[in-house]
Formats: C-alpha cells, structure tokens, sequence
C-alpha cells in the first residue's frame, strides 16, 4: 500500500482511495455486493460491477433502508446511527488498517445490531480506529434489514441478510491481502442481531473456510424462528401492503413502503403448539431456520472456529428501564416474561426467585427476559460447541453496571461495545441518559477489554480458561476481572 497521505488500493473490482490520519488509513463505503434494487432485493446478494478510474472512499455511504429507532429515554443514536442514509448501493464494508500495514495482520470483520431492522456501519460506536492502532485490520458491513433482508417470502432465499454477510467475508477472502490483511486469519465478530447472524454464518455450510475465529455478543444460538412462525409474519407483511404473499409482488413494493410496513409488524404472537418466540414479542424479524444455530453446531458445523461467546449481566434492563417499566414491574409481568419464555414458566420463576432472593420484581423479569433472549441460547451455543473434541469455546460475562437513568440501566445490552472498540471516551455515551451514564467508567476497563478481543483475533485466545462442559469457566469482566465457574448454574438448568 503506497504510503502518500491518501493511499489507494486496487481491489478486484476497482481502485479505492482512502483517507490517512495519522498512523491508520481509513477506507469507507467499499461495495462487496452489487446494489439490491427491484426484485433483486430478494435475491442472493450479486457481484458488483467493476468501476473505472479510482472510486473514492473517504467519506460514509448509505446504509440499508431502515426507520429511525427510539428506546425511550437513552440516547441510543451512538448505537443505531441516526436513521436510514438514502442511495442503492449500501451493501458496502469500511475498513481500518495500519498505515504501515504490509501484510499478514489480524483481520476482524464486525457485524452490527438492531433487531435485525436497524443499525449501519456509520454508527459511532463501529469506529475501527483502535483495532488499526493496534495491528489489526478491522471491517465492518452493511447488510440488507427489515423485510428485505430478513421476511421469508415463497420463491426469494431465506436470510438474505445472513447471505450478505457471507458474501462480504468472500469479499475479504478476495481482497484484504491489498489492505495488510490475512485473508486466512479472519475473526467474525457481531453484536445482538449482529450475534446472532455470527451464530447462523457458524452453523451454514456456505461460509465454511471464510473464517477462523469468531465472537457473539449477546446473540443467541436459539433464536432463528421456524419456518412456521416466520410464515405468519409473512402474511402480515402483505396485509399490511395490501399484497400477495409472493415474491413477485414484493419485488414491485417501494423501500420506503416496506419499511413503514415493517415498523407495524410488532406485536404479531408467534408462538406455536412447538415453539415458544425465541424473540419474546420484541421483533418480528430473525434468522428463519427448521434447525436451531446450537443444533447446527452439535451436530459437527463450525467445529473447527475457536468461539469466544458472553452476554452482560443485565441484558434484559435495556428493554425496560429507559421505557419505565423496569420499576413498575408486577408479579403478572414476571409471570408473563416467563410464560413468554418457556413450557414451564411456574418453575422458572420459582429457579429465579431462589436464586436471586434479595431481587425486585424488575429484576426478576429482567433477568427471565435477558436469558429468553440471550443467555439461553448463548449458553447452548457454548455448549454445543465444547462438546464438539476438535473445538475451542470460551466464555465471558460482561457486569459493569452503568449509572445512567438513575443508576438504573446496568449492566445492560449493547454497554460493553464502547470498551471492545475502545471509544468509551466518546462524549456522546456520557451523561445522565447516554449509555456509559454519568460516572467515569474505570480508567483500564476499555483498554483491557479491547486489548483481550484483539488477542483473540491474533491468536485464538483471549487469556483465560476455555469453557467445558464440566467448569464452564467464564471471565466475569468488571472493575476486576474475576474467573468463575458455571455462573448462575440452577438458572442455566432451568432452561433445558
């Protein structure tokens, strides 16, 4: 890579030029898939034309349609972005890389949240800058959302977005040598929905060799909806447009249009005489899949990848505390979290209360919510893979509490990403309503954190313990960070 300030590269489609400041090259808005426009937003993602002459890539591109995402009373703009970036080709990566980069670095490749309706490369949070300061080659994506990207329509492939995450690690394959990558060092990582997708990409055979390392925060291995529950957001979908169920039809269907209609799919009860919602209500769109990620990888997929997988220790307060329930909880929203949740919710409640007897009601339908929709299914996810001889899992719980909404978010979804990405400093997580809340968090907390993820990438481990079925060994990550084994076990049966 030429070293004057503004280097180019050539990638298989064309020549990019990036920005340099200071020690990183930053190189925004690259396409890896051609622009989903028409019927072809229903579609598996296709190569993008070459272009002529060199494209520049120094400023952000559009994101994939999607309608601005409120959460009550938290700024979550840092986290969602601010909306849907108008323009058709968005399915683009960013990359980070040193400005000496000269080959063989560490490559992380970052798949966003948002409920699979929302989010985009051009949040603040998904600033790379550290991971290239630190010898890593850090990319993040773009992926279609919403109806386009995820509703399971009769005649269009399944999990479009999920296809378009795989097409863009193909992209890295084909092309991150040119940016000081190695192609056959590639680290997936994504966040929640972005989790979530990682666990499905683990469990596809098409992505299979694509990536050596991957990491799921706050996903959940269980929660693909079957193709029955996915149907009944289908004719939802197309009775909200006044359509067919049919591919054809949508195909004809504005973006804007699809995205109002996805905004009014809350709510639709999909719970079946066999399936509970692995979503519990909050979307009505996931991954749609007759087999479970967990199962998928019990039965031998996406063995051979070195897994490190967590949750944090409040996910659930996210749902509830900016949007005045959390404090307002009654013993029939506990109940209902857990008949939401699982066959036998009596039980549930009763596991949680003996564990937690000191708990508030909020509590207790906090902790219920959070393990329905990400410790459950991330511990499957773990286990399942540890059992597997030729794998290596390892674990870790994310406890620092922030103080912001009265001391009452905690540990909650989505607040350990400012530390993996090393911005916690950012001015816009701080203050009484923002995600890091009021008080400085401790001085070396995102600088560890970001430096243990970065080892991983590097070299498979992230310095303590792996998980097995026997300890469970998981690093509790807070002010101190603490080993525990099989934390919260009689919760973590009383999901089986």
């Amino acid at each position: 890579m030429s070293h004057h300030p503004n280097p180019v590269v050539t990638t298989a489609q064309g020549a990019v030029r990036g920005l340099r400041q200071g020690d990183t090259t930053t190189f925004l808005n690259i396409p890896y898939a051609a622009p989903p426009r028409g019927a072809g937003r229903f579609a598996p993602p296709q190569p993008h034309e070459p272009w002529d002459g060199v494209r520049d890539a120094t400023v952000p591109g559009p994101n994939a349609p999607q309608s601005e995402r409120k959460l009550g009373s938290i700024d979550m703009s840092p986290y969602f972005g601010t909306g849907w970036s108008r323009g058709e080709d968005y399915l683009t990566v960013n990359v980070w890389t040193p400005a000496a980069a000269n080959g063989d670095l560490p490559v992380m490749v970052f798949v966003h949240g948002g409920g699979f309706v929302a989010g985009s490369t051009r949040s603040a949070l998904y600033d790379g800058s550290a991971f290239a300061r630190d010898g890593v080659v850090l990319v993040t994506l773009n992926y279609r959302l919403g109806i386009a990207g995820f509703l399971d329509i009769p005649g269009a492939p399944a999990n479009r977005g999920l296809l378009d995450v795989v097409a863009a690690l193909r992209w890295v394959r084909e092309n991150i040598a040119a940016f000081g990558g190695d192609p056959h060092n590639v680290t997936l990582f994504g966040q929640s929905a972005g989790a979530t997708i990682v666990g499905g990409v683990l469990a596809a055979p098409e992505a299979a060799g694509l990536f050596r390392r991957a990491i799921v925060q706050s996903g959940s291995g269980l929660g693909a909806f079957t193709t029955e529950q996915a149907a009944r957001v289908t004719r939802a979908a197309a009775e909200a447009l006044g359509i067919e169920p049919r591919v054809d039809a949508f195909a004809d269907v504005s973006d804007e249009r699809l995205v109002e209609a996805a905004s009014r799919l809350a709510g639709i009860d999909l719970r079946t005489d066999t399936h509970h919602d692995p979503l519990i209500g909050l979307s009505p769109f996931s991954l749609v899949l007759d087999t479970q990620p967990a199962e998928s990888i019990a039965a031998g997929l996406g063995n051979d990848i070195h897994l490190l997988i967590g949750t944090n220790t409040e996910e659930g307060h996210l749902y509830l505390v900016p949007v005045g329930k959390y404090a307002t909880s009654t013993p029939g929203d506990v109940d209902d979290a857990a008949a939401r949740a699982h066959p036998n919710p009596a039980r549930l409640v009763e596991t949680y209360r003996k564990t937690r007897p000191e708990a508030s009601l909020g509590e207790l339908r906090s902790a219920i919510m959070g393990d329905a929709l990400f410790g459950a299914g991330s511990r499957a996810l773990a286990g399942a893979h540890a059992a597997r001889p030729e794998s290596t899992t390892y674990a870790y719980e994310f406890a620092w509490r922030s103080h912001a909404l009265d001391g009452e978010l905690g540990a909650t979804h989505a607040v350990e990403l400012p530390f993996v990405f090393d911005v916690a400093h950012l001015p816009q997580l701080h203050g009484s309503a923002a995600l890091l809340g009021p008080d400085k968090p401790p001085a070396d907390l995102a600088a560890r954190m970001h430096e243990t993820w970065v080892r991983f990438a590097g070299t498979g481990n992230p310095g303590w313990d792996p998980y097995d079925d026997e300890r469970r060994a998981t690093m509790r990550i807070d002010a101190e960070w603490t080993r525990v084994d099989d934390p919260r076990s009689q919760e973590r049966r009383a999901w089986h």
